[in-house]
């Protein structure tokens, strides 16, 4: 395209996973000739306005996380984490999100949307501005040919509903989708307020834009299905990982230890559910000691994780330190799940342990556990012993190097800011065209089916005989569902029930 300068506002709002695959497109964006603006939680605004990138605050405003662990808390509950960020935290402040979303879109030639900025589609199709909407992880598609793992799901969950063909997930997602349609009820009252109408399901069909969705991870992860958007575009990992533009390397101590001996094992819990870590960092040190292995501990800045002994010898603690530089210098990377996290992990070429939390984090590990390039324990299940023997297989099998290595080398053929970048110019170009609106009725459609819960006999049957089947083999227990699609899955028991 012609090198005229488009102003393009990238919005996003949550931890640093949720930010920095944002940072890099506005970089890869600004290196094109660009004018991209960045609209986030206001205690960003150092760290984007230090890379020359324009930033616009957006509402709710939230102190940093090391701050507020009691929210972090809250947020990070297997099962009732995504509902307080949705319901408790972001509808209550709809509005005001809205207000700045107004602002930050002023003059742009295109909007970036993330799944959670649930003003952002509202903006633009109220002010007629083109957009594109944007998905991080597998989880946002609920996909009936790929199944994800719900969050608050015991272990291996995935590798279940794997096994049901398409019609019998099809319930199960629509009974998601009636259930979460009551976390986000202010969405259809506020376009109502301005005039327009109910729009589609805002966390699932309600999030996708009519111009296209940018897939920002690797194919490795998922890959496209049929009830994908017709228009997604599938870009690859976009990686940024430090705390501020000028940190490029590891810090000298870090250095010098990596140098000083073998790989060490590395942990970390990202920068969400380090807040509420526990005994991780005990735990995952007494497994080092177990093993005789070096290791790294990257426990954050809350003073809860600071080690309270002697660490093992050959166990070393810091703070932060950039994941692109120090995983592949790794032996194996052990962590909470999330999908900067397990993409990092996925681009170094490291075997994976995932210690899932809440939200994506569970279906992540279930995918790396079917890739074959990790394993995974449940975190109330986090202790040394158990540690030490999954490690000791992902550190002497070497199966799990060398698919590791093989997916490694997937991931860093990918050029996912480029790809990205190149689909953004397409639509500048494009955006006199006619959007092809994404496929799925609208809210009043989705409540209309509340009574049935979405579940045929013919769906209730086919999930029944598979889950019978799965059971004889001893590979599944009942209880395996729950969440969103306890409804469905009560029926399924009782029918097995009544059969036995």
């Amino acid at each position: 395209m012609s090198k005229q300068s488009k102003r393009i506002v990238l919005f996003t709002w949550g931890s640093f996973g949720d930010l920095h695959p944002y940072i890099a497109l506005a970089q890869g964006l600004k290196e094109r000739g660009h004018r991209p603006a960045i609209a986030t939680v206001a205690f960003y605004r150092e760290k984007i306005e230090g890379m020359g990138i324009d930033f616009f605050p957006l509402r709710p405003n939230l102190p940093p996380f090391d701050l507020v662990p009691n929210m972090a808390r809250r947020w990070m509950q297997g099962r009732s984490g995504t509902k307080s960020v949705v319901r408790d935290t972001l509808m209550p402040s709809l509005r005001l999100m809205y207000e700045d979303a107004v602002t930050a879109a002023q003059g742009a030639d295109l909007l970036l949307s993330h799944p959670i900025t649930y003003a952002v589609p509202i903006v633009a199709e109220k002010f007629g501005i083109p957009w594109l909407s944007t998905v991080l992880q597998p989880i946002v598609f609920a996909s009936v040919y790929d199944p994800p793992t719900p969050p608050g799901t015991p272990g291996h969950t995935g590798w279940l509903m794997h096994q049901l063909p398409p019609g019998a997930v099809a319930p199960i997602v629509r009974l998601a989708k009636i259930d979460t349609l009551r976390w986000a009820k202010e969405v259809p009252r506020l376009r109502a307020d301005l005039g327009m109408p109910p729009g589609r399901h805002p966390i699932f069909e309600g999030q996708f834009s009519p111009f296209g969705t940018l897939v920002l991870f690797s194919s490795a992860l998922a890959k496209p299905q049929n009830d994908w958007p017709a228009n997604a575009f599938q870009t690859g990992f976009c990686f940024y990982d430090r705390l501020s533009d000028k940190e490029a390397t590891l810090e000298p101590a870090l250095e010098a230890f990596l140098q000083a001996g073998e790989p060490p094992i590395l942990f970390t819990l990202g920068t969400a559910a380090v807040l509420m870590a526990g005994d991780f960092f005990r735990q995952s040190a007494e497994a080092s000691r177990m093993l005789h292995r070096r290791a790294i501990l990257l426990i954050g800045k809350d003073p809860r994780n600071r080690p309270d002994r002697a660490l093992p010898e050959g166990v070393v603690a810091f703070e932060y330190a950039p994941y692109g530089e120090l995983m592949k210098r790794a032996a194996v990377v052990v962590h909470q799940g999330g999908v900067g996290t397990t993409g990092q992990a996925l681009n170094a070429g490291r075997p994976q342990l995932i210690v899932p939390f809440a939200h994506d984090q569970p279906d992540h590990a279930d995918r790396i556990y079917r890739l074959g390039v990790g394993r995974q324990v449940p975190r109330i299940r986090y202790q040394a012993r158990r540690v030490a023997r999954e490690l000791n297989k992902l550190l002497y099998d070497p199966k799990y190097a060398i698919r590791a290595a093989e997916v490694g080398r997937q991931v860093q053929s990918e050029d996912g800011i480029a790809a990205a970048c190149d689909r953004i110019e397409q639509v500048l170009r494009q955006t006199g065209a006619s959007p092809r609106l994404p496929e799925g009725g609208d809210v009043s459609e989705l409540v209309g089916d509340v009574a049935a819960n979405g579940v045929t006999p013919s769906a209730r049957d086919a999930a029944t005989e598979t889950v019978r089947r799965l059971i004889r083999r001893g590979r599944a227990r009942l209880r395996l569902f729950t969440g969103t699609s306890s409804v469905y899955l009560k029926r399924i028991s009782e029918t097995f029930t009544e059969r036995r």
